[in-house]
């Protein structure tokens, strides 16, 4: 049992590494654990020896695959770390952290700058409003620019970036930063970088280092009255004054303060993980998270982050590992501890925490109980899924939970014997408890088990699992296309249901509408009936058995979108109103409309960034063409032309061979949903397999 003490509140960071794949996230986080004194030997990627991608296909692969937690300490504050995937298909990991993260440092290469994921992990703590710094990484390779990389933040994600430090020296000129505020040039020396030796600012750069201190100290002032007036009448500010007002800034996200240095090369991490501590909030920095009651969603509650209060806390991850399964808990309110009878709010399902562990990536440490702020390993959970709130019993509240995109790809697979059949389900079942992005269905023509996911790479990795793993032998075909049905116009359908079952009459006869929504994704259903003339849990019934339509559109089976589905009409008789007669009813008058309306189906579109050099892009381009590729900007990005384009994701397997041999390996691409389209009249027959 760990006697470690717990910093006090104010002295707690919660913080996750957020970029795009190869930015040096991990590679920075290694590094942070090494001059932390967590770890007592610097891992690298590359060698698969890093302690936060302690997963076999990490090792193998080079990527970080799942969301890594640990704590350690710096100038006497303790911080809670995520280092997060920065591969799109793998995004899911990404948002349930920054969902429990108090403050984010973005990761961006100094030669790519703002990449596509830098974007999506970007507007995802846009979303949480979480406040962040930056830190321009790989100062020390060709085409470094740490200007052009500021200006992409400005543009491209609508930033306020406050350079706190000049690189000195660029590309194998690098040498280390000056530090604006400090005013002194900082060196890292030793064997690997632990040694910060200050020194004067090279005479070179003085000048532009002194105008920079200038426009921090002005920026400072915008802070409060306050500082403004002691700004105007002395014409600066103390050093503890402009940190005070920069931290208020960053609190607010008004600024976001760039760092610059090269994690590989041991340069930059230090002054880094003491901007973590200067610049981004403790729990007790920020407003009380707020809930709602889950028998009245209407009431809001406010949880404050004291001990005083009952137990209100947020699983945001589910693992299962050879230890059991464990839940990744933040303590909001209140305190958890071992042994405690918990809540699962909404469901009112019971849980007790068996035990708890802190964590460091995939090693636990015992620990008796938990506070506000805390991030914890919870064991003995049977019923808790990602984005529960645990409660206390006393005091039921529910949390926003994270939020998941759709899945846009999927793969049939059969298991190879009879046992491994028998065990299959099961091993689904748990893999789905981990990953929301994860979902199975049995297909109602082939009956085949079909597994969907965020992309080739997400499922490539989940079915590895299956079989190495969890030892279930499995027969994998090849990806497909989750596409989506809706409707080309307004038409009117109608369904009924009437038959005697089990000494019972079960009869009802539905009316639907049904029009195009092009402006919402999700369908939607809406009464158009005297609702005086049913109860409410009929009312409910009704619209939940249209809704039910939406899951198996009348084309191929898939789910329905950007589609306004309208009861017009029910009829029944007394005592006949049953729940199977309106489900059949309605679904058969909701399929019936889309028939008459012209449905269509959608394909999901991926947003295609590559990075090429010029002498392979005429190459790139013309494979692009072939795939059915709008491409709406060719530009530049370093020494590299960037492709942009929209393209079917139908048309893109196997892209990562084909545009490897095209580039002779040195092209890099990011792909990412963006939207659906409705599918060219000429690929539906190869799509459904039977003219429309």
């Amino acid at each position: 049992m760990s006697d470690a003490k717990v910093a006090p509140l104010g002295r707690i960071r919660n913080i996750g590494i957020i970029a795009h794949i190869d930015a040096g996230k991990t590679t920075t986080s290694e590094r942070i654990l090494y001059y932390s004194g967590k770890e007592h030997r610097m891992g690298e990627v590359h060698d698969g020896t890093a302690a936060m991608d302690f997963m076999q296909d990490e090792q193998e692969r080079g990527i970080t695959i799942s969301s890594a937690c640990t704590t350690f300490s710096w100038l006497d504050h303790q911080v809670n770390l995520i280092d997060t995937p920065g591969h799109v298909d793998f995004t899911a990991e990404v948002e349930r952290s920054l969902r429990v993260l108090d403050g984010a440092v973005c990761v961006f290469c100094a030669v790519a700058g703002v990449e596509a994921q830098s974007e999506t992990v970007w507007r995802q703590a846009d979303h949480y409003h979480v406040p962040r710094i930056a830190f321009i990484n790989k100062m020390d390779r060709a085409g470094a620019d740490f200007d052009h990389v500021i200006g992409e933040m400005r543009q491209l994600l609508g930033a306020n970036p406050l350079p706190m430090q000049i690189p000195v020296g660029c590309e194998d000129a690098f040498r280390g930063v000056v530090n604006l505020l400090e005013r002194e040039f900082v060196a890292f020396e030793g064997d690997q970088g632990e040694n910060v030796v200050s020194h004067p600012i090279p005479a070179d750069i003085r000048d532009e280092a002194e105008l920079l201190r200038q426009e921090i100290i002005e920026k400072a002032a915008d802070a409060s009255e306050e500082l403004t007036e002691k700004f105007l009448d002395n014409g600066t500010l103390s050093l503890e004054e402009t940190l005070a007002g920069l931290r208020a800034l960053s609190l607010s996200r008004a600024i976001v303060p760039v760092f610059a240095g090269s994690s590989l090369r041991n340069k930059g991490v230090q002054p880094l993980l003491d901007a973590v501590v200067r610049y981004l909030p403790s729990p007790k920095d920020l407003p009380p998270i707020v809930g709602h009651d889950p028998k009245n969603p209407e009431k809001l509650i406010e949880c404050r982050a004291t001990r005083k209060e009952k137990l209100v806390s947020l699983a945001f991850k589910i693992t299962d590992d050879a230890h059991g399964a464990l839940a990744f808990v933040r303590v909001y309110s209140g305190e958890l501890a071992e042994g405690m009878r918990v809540v699962v709010a909404g469901g009112n399902r019971k849980e007790r925490a068996a035990r708890l562990w802190r964590m460091h990536a995939n090693h636990r440490e015992r620990v008796e109980r938990a506070g506000p702020g805390e991030i914890v390993g919870v064991s003995g959970f049977k019923f808790a899924a990602t984005g529960d709130t645990i409660c206390d019993e006393s005091r039921l509240v529910e949390l926003e939970p994270p939020k998941f995109p759709a899945t846009v790809i999927s793969v049939a697979v059969e298991p190879k014997s009879n046992d491994d059949r028998d065990k299959l389900m099961e091993v689904i079942a748990r893999l789905e408890r981990e990953d929301p992005t994860f979902t199975h269905r049995l297909d109602r023509e082939t009956g085949q088990l079909v597994l969907s996911g965020m992309g080739e790479l997400h499922l490539d990795v989940l079915t590895t699992r299956v079989s190495r793993d969890y030892k279930v032998g499995i027969n994998t075909g090849s990806p497909r296309v989750s596409y989506r049905e809706g409707v080309a116009e307004s038409a009117v359908g109608s369904g009924h249901f009437d038959q005697f079952i089990a000494n019972k009459g079960n009869y009802a006869a539905v009316t639907v509408r049904v029009e195009p929504a092009a402006d919402r994704l999700e369908p939607s259903v809406a009464l158009e009936i005297d609702e005086k003339s049913y109860t409410p849990a009929q009312l409910s019934q009704i619209a939940e058995s249209v809704r039910g339509g939406f899951l198996s559109g009348p084309l191929g089976g898939y789910p329905v979108i950007h589609t306004r589905a309208t009861v017009t009409g029910v009829r029944t008789r007394e005592s006949e109103f049953t729940e199977l007669a309106c489900t059949v009813a309605a679904e058969a008058a909701l399929r019936d409309a889309m028939d008459k309306a012209g449905a269509i189906l959608y394909e999901p579109m991926m947003s295609l960034e590559v990075t090429v050099p010029d002498e392979f892009m005429g190459g790139v381009i013309h494979d692009l063409n072939g795939r059915s590729a709008e491409i709406s900007e060719i530009g530049q990005r370093g020494q590299s032309r960037l492709i942009k384009a929209r393209v079917p994701l139908a048309q893109m397997f196997g892209y990562a061979t084909v545009v490897r041999g095209l580039s002779a390996g040195r092209a890099n691409y990011s792909l990412e949903p963006c939207a659906y389209a409705p599918a060219p009249k000429n690929k539906m027959k190869d799509i459904l397999g039977y003219d429309v």
